[in-house]
């Protein structure tokens, strides 16, 4: 079994992987402080919370877009599976290509999206990955890289209005049953999800005009992927574990 991080600005994404898809996943919050022997008590508990005997985890690979997190986790794996960690990034030499201006400052996470999409469903591809930040990935069909969209994240903007609105108390991130709401929480809930459902599509529809590509698949990821999905006409299909799946797909390649 492969053990994969997505190491993002808010949460860090944990999965297990025994074939294609996850056996075990997990979230844990990114903003803690932690040396390498509190991940190691981390991983320890996670894989024994789960039934899963750490000897049976053969190697390890991270992607992450916050490098003081990076280097204690490494070790951390490397103390607990004995195997130095795969590091996926814009300098790992990996079958793909990064056609923008400046490709070392890629993030991590679209290396990862831009492997799963090319290598699972070998078509031109826009992922649309939903967290701290939404980002938009145009994606060739050979393993391209050609750029995209960074917005602020669903949750990043709610966050900024209920800190800079007196009177708005925070909301869970709910659908309302209608636009038109009548009372403040649904006025707000409808506001961030509703509008960040259609400035996916407009942001989507922009794309497709303009990179001109026919029926590219556009593919939904991210924490808030599956909430957005019902509201979006333009997602094709939603995958949460797909940077997962990217960063697993790089440790095969990087070590086969």
């Amino acid at each position: 079994m492969i053990l994969t991080f997505d190491v993002g600005n808010t949460e860090t994404t944990v999965g297990l992987f025994d074939g294609d898809e996850p056996r075990h996943h997990w979230r844990i919050t990114t903003g803690i402080p932690r040396t390498h022997d509190e991940f190691s008590l981390l991983l320890r508990s996670l894989l024994e919370s789960s039934g899963v005997d750490r000897s049976e985890v053969k190697g390890s690979a991270i992607c992450s877009v916050v490098p003081p997190i990076t280097q204690p986790l490494a070790q951390a794996c490397e103390d607990c599976f004995g195997a130095t960690p795969v590091i996926i990034d814009a300098r790992a030499a990996l079958p793909i290509k990064l056609l923008v201006d400046e490709p070392f400052t890629v993030g991590a996470d679209r290396i990862a999206n831009t492997l799963a999409a090319s290598r699972l469903w070998h078509r031109d591809a826009i992922v649309v990955d939903l967290g701290t930040a939404t980002t938009y990935d145009c994606i060739t069909a050979d393993g391209a890289f050609i750029g995209g969209v960074i917005q602020p994240g669903v949750g990043t903007s709610a966050d900024t209005l209920f800190r800079r609105t007196s009177q708005l108390s925070a909301t869970e991130l709910i659908a309302p049953k209608k636009v038109i709401g009548t009372r403040t929480d649904e006025c707000i809930r409808s506001g961030v999800l509703y509008g960040a459902a259609d400035s996916i599509d407009g942001l989507v529809g922009r794309i497709r005009k303009e990179w001109g590509v026919k029926n590219p698949l556009v593919i939904g990821t991210g924490g808030l992927a599956e909430t957005l999905r019902p509201h979006c006409r333009s997602l094709d299909l939603v995958d949460p574990f797909l940077t997962l799946k990217g960063v697993r797909i790089g440790y095969e390649l990087l070590t086969g």
